[in-house]
């Protein structure tokens, strides 16, 4: 399995629930940003150092979270592959 489908399926498993996380579809939660349009706000790469710590938001919905470097990797590659 590539990188690309492994982020997919992390982004499925851990932010499906509130944030929309293919190429259509609608966030659950409609203050969640789609994972389609983060990369309009910043660089997604800028998000790896916050994922492999331990990602954290000013809002109670968003649990934190932390993945594994390899996870971190195929994560940004599938947020990145969303931006073509």
């Amino acid at each position: 399995m590539g990188q690309v489908e492994t982020g997919r399926e992390l982004a499925q498993s851990y932010c499906a629930g509130c944030h929309a996380v293919g190429e259509q579809d609608s966030s659950p939660l409609p203050e969640a940003p789609a994972f389609r349009d983060l990369h309009h706000r910043y660089p997604v790469a800028h998000l790896a150092e916050s994922l492999a710590e331990g990602i954290a938001v000013g809002h109670p919905a968003m649990p934190e979270f932390v993945l594994e470097p390899g996870e971190v990797e195929a994560f940004i590659r599938y947020l990145e592959s969303l931006e073509e």
